[in-house]
Protein backbone atom coordinates (compact mmCIF):
# COMPACT_ATOMS: atom_id res chain seq x y z
CA UNK A 1 0.00 0.00 0.00
CA UNK A 2 1.34 3.42 -0.95
CA UNK A 3 1.37 5.71 2.07
CA UNK A 4 2.40 9.35 2.22
CA UNK A 5 2.76 10.66 5.76
CA UNK A 6 3.20 14.18 7.10
CA UNK A 7 5.09 14.82 10.31
CA UNK A 8 1.97 15.68 12.28
CA UNK A 9 -0.68 13.14 11.40
CA UNK A 10 -3.29 13.35 14.15
CA UNK A 11 -5.86 10.81 15.20
CA UNK A 12 -8.61 12.75 13.43
CA UNK A 13 -6.67 12.39 10.17
CA UNK A 14 -6.84 8.60 10.35
CA UNK A 15 -10.61 8.23 10.12
CA UNK A 16 -10.83 11.08 7.61
CA UNK A 17 -8.30 9.34 5.35
CA UNK A 18 -10.11 6.01 5.52
CA UNK A 19 -13.46 7.59 4.72
CA UNK A 20 -11.84 9.57 1.91
CA UNK A 21 -10.53 6.32 0.45
CA UNK A 22 -14.16 5.14 0.31
CA UNK A 23 -15.18 8.25 -1.62
CA UNK A 24 -16.13 10.71 1.12
CA UNK A 25 -15.05 14.23 0.07
CA UNK A 26 -12.93 15.07 3.14
CA UNK A 27 -9.29 16.13 3.36
CA UNK A 28 -6.63 14.49 5.54
CA UNK A 29 -2.91 14.85 6.19
CA UNK A 30 -2.73 11.07 5.86
CA UNK A 31 -2.84 9.95 2.24
CA UNK A 32 -3.58 6.30 1.49
CA UNK A 33 -4.38 4.24 -1.59
CA UNK A 34 -8.00 3.85 -2.76
CA UNK A 35 -10.02 1.49 -0.64
CA UNK A 36 -10.58 -2.14 -1.61
CA UNK A 37 -14.19 -1.54 -0.55
CA UNK A 38 -14.17 -2.29 3.17
CA UNK A 39 -12.18 -0.36 5.75
CA UNK A 40 -11.77 -1.67 9.30
CA UNK A 41 -10.32 0.66 11.91
CA UNK A 42 -9.22 -1.53 14.81
CA UNK A 43 -8.62 0.63 17.88
CA UNK A 44 -6.83 -0.93 20.85
CA UNK A 45 -7.49 1.47 23.72
CA UNK A 46 -4.41 2.55 25.66
CA UNK A 47 -1.74 1.04 23.39
CA UNK A 48 0.86 3.76 22.91
CA UNK A 49 3.45 3.56 20.16
CA UNK A 50 6.38 3.78 22.58
CA UNK A 51 5.04 1.04 24.83
CA UNK A 52 4.33 -1.20 21.84
CA UNK A 53 7.88 -0.73 20.59
CA UNK A 54 9.35 -1.47 24.01
CA UNK A 55 7.30 -4.66 24.39
CA UNK A 56 7.13 -5.64 20.73
CA UNK A 57 8.08 -9.25 21.53
CA UNK A 58 4.64 -9.63 23.12
CA UNK A 59 2.95 -8.46 19.91
CA UNK A 60 4.61 -10.18 16.93
CA UNK A 61 1.49 -10.10 14.74
CA UNK A 62 0.82 -6.40 15.28
CA UNK A 63 4.42 -5.37 14.69
CA UNK A 64 4.60 -7.54 11.55
CA UNK A 65 1.90 -5.41 9.94
CA UNK A 66 2.83 -2.66 7.49
CA UNK A 67 3.84 0.48 9.36
CA UNK A 68 2.11 3.68 8.25
CA UNK A 69 4.53 5.87 10.19
CA UNK A 70 3.91 8.14 13.15
CA UNK A 71 0.61 9.47 14.45
CA UNK A 72 -0.45 11.33 17.56
CA UNK A 73 -3.51 11.85 19.65
CA UNK A 74 -4.70 15.38 20.20
CA UNK A 75 -4.81 17.02 23.62
CA UNK A 76 -5.98 15.77 26.01
CA UNK A 77 -4.67 12.32 25.18
CA UNK A 78 -7.70 10.53 26.58
CA UNK A 79 -10.42 8.23 25.34
CA UNK A 80 -13.41 10.57 25.33
CA UNK A 81 -11.57 13.16 23.28
CA UNK A 82 -9.77 10.80 20.92
CA UNK A 83 -12.76 8.63 20.05
CA UNK A 84 -14.81 11.72 19.29
CA UNK A 85 -12.04 12.90 16.97
CA UNK A 86 -12.19 9.47 15.30
CA UNK A 87 -15.95 9.69 14.96
CA UNK A 88 -16.11 13.26 13.69
CA UNK A 89 -12.71 13.77 12.08
CA UNK A 90 -12.48 17.05 14.03
CA UNK A 91 -10.19 18.66 16.60
CA UNK A 92 -11.39 18.83 20.23
CA UNK A 93 -11.87 22.59 19.87
CA UNK A 94 -14.38 21.86 17.11
CA UNK A 95 -16.29 18.91 18.60
CA UNK A 96 -16.16 20.12 22.20
CA UNK A 97 -15.28 16.86 23.98
CA UNK A 98 -12.45 18.32 26.03
CA UNK A 99 -11.63 15.47 28.37
CA UNK A 100 -12.84 12.87 30.82
CA UNK A 101 -14.88 15.40 32.82
CA UNK A 102 -15.74 19.04 32.11
CA UNK A 103 -18.18 21.48 33.65
CA UNK A 104 -21.66 21.65 32.17
CA UNK A 105 -22.15 25.36 31.43
CA UNK A 106 -25.16 27.06 33.00
CA UNK A 107 -25.78 24.05 35.26
CA UNK A 108 -25.71 23.91 39.03
CA UNK A 109 -21.92 23.50 38.81
CA UNK A 110 -22.08 19.90 37.58
CA UNK A 111 -19.41 17.92 35.79
CA UNK A 112 -20.19 15.79 32.76
CA UNK A 113 -18.32 12.50 32.84
CA UNK A 114 -18.08 11.85 29.11
CA UNK A 115 -17.76 8.07 29.44
CA UNK A 116 -20.55 7.63 32.01
CA UNK A 117 -22.72 10.53 30.80
CA UNK A 118 -25.63 12.35 32.47
CA UNK A 119 -29.23 11.67 31.48
CA UNK A 120 -29.99 15.40 31.73
CA UNK A 121 -27.57 16.14 28.87
CA UNK A 122 -28.69 15.46 25.28
CA UNK A 123 -25.65 13.90 23.54
CA UNK A 124 -26.71 15.22 20.12
CA UNK A 125 -26.89 18.77 21.45
CA UNK A 126 -23.68 18.42 23.47
CA UNK A 127 -21.77 17.14 20.43
CA UNK A 128 -23.78 18.56 17.55
CA UNK A 129 -21.27 18.21 14.71
CA UNK A 130 -22.02 15.65 12.03
CA UNK A 131 -20.03 12.46 12.39
CA UNK A 132 -18.18 10.82 9.52
CA UNK A 133 -20.59 7.90 9.89
CA UNK A 134 -23.56 10.21 9.29
CA UNK A 135 -21.83 11.92 6.39
CA UNK A 136 -20.94 8.58 4.85
CA UNK A 137 -24.49 7.28 5.15
CA UNK A 138 -25.75 10.16 3.00
CA UNK A 139 -23.39 8.97 0.24
CA UNK A 140 -24.16 5.27 0.55
CA UNK A 141 -21.27 4.23 2.79
CA UNK A 142 -22.45 1.84 5.52
CA UNK A 143 -20.76 2.14 8.92
CA UNK A 144 -20.64 -0.33 11.80
CA UNK A 145 -19.49 -0.07 15.40
CA UNK A 146 -18.34 -3.42 16.82
CA UNK A 147 -17.56 -3.14 20.51
CA UNK A 148 -18.73 -4.39 23.91
CA UNK A 149 -22.48 -4.63 24.49
CA UNK A 150 -22.29 -2.15 27.39
CA UNK A 151 -21.59 0.70 24.97
CA UNK A 152 -24.86 0.29 23.06
CA UNK A 153 -26.99 3.42 23.16
CA UNK A 154 -24.88 5.25 25.73
CA UNK A 155 -24.67 9.01 25.78
CA UNK A 156 -21.05 8.88 24.72
CA UNK A 157 -21.72 6.50 21.83
CA UNK A 158 -24.48 8.81 20.60
CA UNK A 159 -22.31 11.91 20.95
CA UNK A 160 -19.12 10.56 19.38
CA UNK A 161 -20.02 7.64 17.14
CA UNK A 162 -23.64 8.05 16.06
CA UNK A 163 -24.58 7.03 12.56
CA UNK A 164 -22.87 3.65 12.74
CA UNK A 165 -24.92 0.48 13.14
CA UNK A 166 -24.02 -0.90 16.56
CA UNK A 167 -23.10 -4.60 16.65
CA UNK A 168 -22.37 -5.62 20.22
CA UNK A 169 -19.71 -8.21 20.97
CA UNK A 170 -18.26 -9.15 24.35
CA UNK A 171 -15.86 -11.83 23.11
CA UNK A 172 -13.45 -12.16 20.23
CA UNK A 173 -15.51 -15.02 18.79
CA UNK A 174 -18.57 -12.79 18.79
CA UNK A 175 -16.55 -9.99 17.19
CA UNK A 176 -15.63 -12.34 14.35
CA UNK A 177 -19.32 -13.20 13.93
CA UNK A 178 -20.27 -9.53 13.83
CA UNK A 179 -17.48 -8.82 11.37
CA UNK A 180 -18.99 -11.40 9.02
CA UNK A 181 -22.25 -9.45 9.19
CA UNK A 182 -20.57 -6.09 8.58
CA UNK A 183 -18.25 -7.23 5.78
CA UNK A 184 -21.23 -8.41 3.74
CA UNK A 185 -21.73 -4.75 2.82
CA UNK A 186 -19.71 -2.62 0.39
CA UNK A 187 -18.63 0.12 0.61
CA UNK A 188 -18.32 -0.08 4.38
CA UNK A 189 -16.42 1.42 7.29
CA UNK A 190 -16.11 -0.76 10.39
CA UNK A 191 -14.99 0.59 13.76
CA UNK A 192 -13.67 -2.25 15.92
CA UNK A 193 -12.78 -1.47 19.55
CA UNK A 194 -11.33 -3.26 22.60
CA UNK A 195 -10.18 -1.79 25.92
CA UNK A 196 -8.42 -4.66 27.72
CA UNK A 197 -4.94 -3.14 27.35
CA UNK A 198 -6.11 0.18 28.74
CA UNK A 199 -7.85 -1.44 31.71
CA UNK A 200 -4.78 -3.50 32.60
CA UNK A 201 -2.54 -0.46 32.31
CA UNK A 202 -4.64 1.62 34.66
CA UNK A 203 -4.87 -1.08 37.30
CA UNK A 204 -1.50 -2.81 37.09
CA UNK A 205 0.75 -0.50 35.06
CA UNK A 206 2.31 -0.60 31.61
CA UNK A 207 4.73 -3.51 31.35
CA UNK A 208 3.14 -5.48 34.19
CA UNK A 209 2.41 -9.19 33.65
CA UNK A 210 -1.29 -8.37 33.43
CA UNK A 211 -0.68 -5.65 30.84
CA UNK A 212 1.54 -7.97 28.80
CA UNK A 213 -1.14 -10.66 28.92
CA UNK A 214 -3.70 -8.15 27.60
CA UNK A 215 -1.34 -7.10 24.82
CA UNK A 216 -0.63 -10.71 23.85
CA UNK A 217 -4.36 -11.45 23.75
CA UNK A 218 -4.97 -8.45 21.47
CA UNK A 219 -2.10 -9.61 19.27
CA UNK A 220 -3.58 -13.09 19.04
CA UNK A 221 -6.83 -11.50 17.87
CA UNK A 222 -4.95 -9.75 15.07
CA UNK A 223 -3.77 -13.17 13.91
CA UNK A 224 -7.38 -14.38 13.94
CA UNK A 225 -8.46 -11.36 11.92
CA UNK A 226 -5.85 -12.09 9.26
CA UNK A 227 -7.18 -15.60 8.75
CA UNK A 228 -10.91 -14.87 9.11
CA UNK A 229 -11.51 -11.69 7.14
CA UNK A 230 -12.74 -12.05 3.55
CA UNK A 231 -10.75 -10.81 0.58
CA UNK A 232 -10.92 -7.14 -0.27
CA UNK A 233 -10.64 -5.74 3.25
CA UNK A 234 -8.09 -3.26 4.60
CA UNK A 235 -7.53 -3.23 8.34
CA UNK A 236 -5.87 -0.24 9.97
CA UNK A 237 -4.73 -0.60 13.58
CA UNK A 238 -4.25 2.32 15.93
CA UNK A 239 -5.00 3.51 19.46
CA UNK A 240 -6.51 6.52 21.20
CA UNK A 241 -3.55 7.31 23.48
CA UNK A 242 -0.55 5.83 25.23
CA UNK A 243 0.04 5.57 28.96
CA UNK A 244 2.72 6.11 31.59
CA UNK A 245 3.17 4.72 35.08
CA UNK A 246 2.83 7.46 37.70
CA UNK A 247 5.73 7.89 40.09
CA UNK A 248 4.56 10.92 42.09
CA UNK A 249 1.22 12.21 43.33
CA UNK A 250 0.18 15.67 44.46
CA UNK A 251 -3.17 16.12 46.17
CA UNK A 252 -5.21 19.14 45.11
CA UNK A 253 -5.83 20.44 48.61
CA UNK A 254 -4.67 23.22 50.91
CA UNK A 255 -3.54 26.28 48.99
CA UNK A 256 -4.08 24.50 45.66
CA UNK A 257 -7.79 24.18 46.44
CA UNK A 258 -8.28 27.81 47.40
CA UNK A 259 -10.83 29.75 45.28
CA UNK A 260 -11.74 26.70 43.19
CA UNK A 261 -15.35 25.96 42.29
CA UNK A 262 -14.81 22.62 40.53
CA UNK A 263 -12.02 20.23 39.54
CA UNK A 264 -12.41 18.52 36.17
CA UNK A 265 -10.35 16.55 33.69
CA UNK A 266 -8.16 13.78 35.05
CA UNK A 267 -4.81 13.46 36.89
CA UNK A 268 -2.67 14.16 33.78
CA UNK A 269 -4.88 16.89 32.28
CA UNK A 270 -6.81 19.05 34.71
CA UNK A 271 -9.59 21.52 33.99
CA UNK A 272 -9.63 23.85 37.00
CA UNK A 273 -12.71 26.05 37.48
CA UNK A 274 -12.15 29.17 39.55
CA UNK A 275 -14.20 31.81 41.32
CA UNK A 276 -14.66 34.85 39.08
CA UNK A 277 -11.86 37.36 39.37
CA UNK A 278 -9.45 34.95 41.07
CA UNK A 279 -8.03 33.29 37.96
CA UNK A 280 -4.64 35.03 38.01
CA UNK A 281 -4.22 34.48 41.74
CA UNK A 282 -4.93 30.76 41.39
CA UNK A 283 -2.61 30.51 38.38
CA UNK A 284 0.24 32.13 40.31
CA UNK A 285 -0.38 29.94 43.37
CA UNK A 286 -0.25 26.76 41.30
CA UNK A 287 2.81 28.02 39.43
CA UNK A 288 4.70 28.63 42.67
CA UNK A 289 3.75 25.21 44.00
CA UNK A 290 4.40 23.16 40.87
CA UNK A 291 7.21 25.16 39.24
CA UNK A 292 8.54 23.35 36.19
CA UNK A 293 6.71 20.13 37.01
CA UNK A 294 3.61 21.21 35.07
CA UNK A 295 2.46 23.37 32.17
CA UNK A 296 -0.21 25.91 33.11
CA UNK A 297 -2.54 27.74 30.73
CA UNK A 298 -5.17 30.26 31.61
CA UNK A 299 -8.19 29.82 29.35
CA UNK A 300 -7.25 32.69 27.03
CA UNK A 301 -3.72 31.30 26.75
CA UNK A 302 -5.01 27.81 25.93
CA UNK A 303 -7.18 29.27 23.18
CA UNK A 304 -4.40 31.47 21.79
CA UNK A 305 -1.98 28.54 21.65
CA UNK A 306 -4.52 26.17 20.06
CA UNK A 307 -4.09 23.71 22.91
CA UNK A 308 -7.29 21.92 21.91
CA UNK A 309 -6.94 22.79 18.23
CA UNK A 310 -7.93 25.85 16.25
CA UNK A 311 -11.35 27.46 15.82
CA UNK A 312 -12.95 26.64 19.17
CA UNK A 313 -16.71 26.98 19.28
CA UNK A 314 -18.54 29.08 21.85
CA UNK A 315 -19.62 25.85 23.56
CA UNK A 316 -16.02 24.65 23.72
CA UNK A 317 -14.88 27.88 25.37
CA UNK A 318 -17.71 27.69 27.88
CA UNK A 319 -16.76 24.14 28.90
CA UNK A 320 -13.03 24.74 29.14
CA UNK A 321 -11.38 25.10 32.53
CA UNK A 322 -10.37 28.59 33.66
CA UNK A 323 -6.96 27.05 34.19
CA UNK A 324 -5.57 24.01 32.36
CA UNK A 325 -2.86 22.16 34.31
CA UNK A 326 -0.80 19.47 32.56
CA UNK A 327 1.79 17.62 34.67
CA UNK A 328 5.19 16.86 33.19
CA UNK A 329 7.28 13.79 33.84
CA UNK A 330 5.42 11.08 35.73
CA UNK A 331 3.47 13.32 38.10
CA UNK A 332 -0.29 13.06 38.64
CA UNK A 333 -2.63 15.57 40.31
CA UNK A 334 -5.20 13.83 42.49
CA UNK A 335 -8.64 15.20 43.30
CA UNK A 336 -9.37 14.58 47.01
CA UNK A 337 -12.95 13.41 46.36
CA UNK A 338 -11.64 10.75 43.96
CA UNK A 339 -8.39 9.87 45.73
CA UNK A 340 -9.30 6.22 46.30
CA UNK A 341 -9.86 5.71 42.57
CA UNK A 342 -7.31 8.07 41.03
CA UNK A 343 -4.66 7.40 43.66
CA UNK A 344 -4.93 3.64 43.23
CA UNK A 345 -4.34 3.72 39.47
CA UNK A 346 -0.80 3.04 38.30
CA UNK A 347 -1.19 3.86 34.62
CA UNK A 348 -2.34 7.33 33.57
CA UNK A 349 -2.71 9.40 30.40
CA UNK A 350 -4.11 12.68 29.18
CA UNK A 351 -0.98 14.82 29.01
CA UNK A 352 1.39 16.11 26.38
CA UNK A 353 4.32 13.67 26.66
CA UNK A 354 5.28 11.49 23.72
CA UNK A 355 4.56 8.30 25.66
CA UNK A 356 0.97 9.52 26.12
CA UNK A 357 0.38 11.01 22.67
CA UNK A 358 2.29 8.82 20.18
CA UNK A 359 -0.01 6.11 18.83
CA UNK A 360 0.69 3.13 16.56
CA UNK A 361 -0.47 3.09 12.96
CA UNK A 362 -0.29 -0.21 11.06
CA UNK A 363 -2.27 -1.89 8.32
CA UNK A 364 -2.76 -5.05 6.31
CA UNK A 365 -5.00 -5.89 3.38
CA UNK A 366 -6.64 -9.22 2.59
Amino acid sequence: MNVLMSEQVLISDISRALFASLGLPVASRLSIAPSPGIEILFLIDGLGAQSLERYRDAAPHITAMTSMGAARSEFPSTTATSLTSIGTGLHPAEHGMLGYTVRIPYSDNRLLNALKWDSRVDPVIWQSRETLFEHGARLGIRSFNISAERYAGTGFTEAALRGATFLGANTFDRMLEQLRVATAHRPAFIYLYINDVDAAGHEFGVGSPEWLDALTTADDFVALLRTNLPAGVRLTLTSDHGMLNAQEQIMIDGELARDLTLIGGEPRARHIYIEAGRERYVHDTWQRRLGERADLFLKNEAIAQNLFGSDPTTQTVDRMGDLIVIPRGELVLIEPARKHMEGAMIGHHGGLTDIERAIPLFSFQT
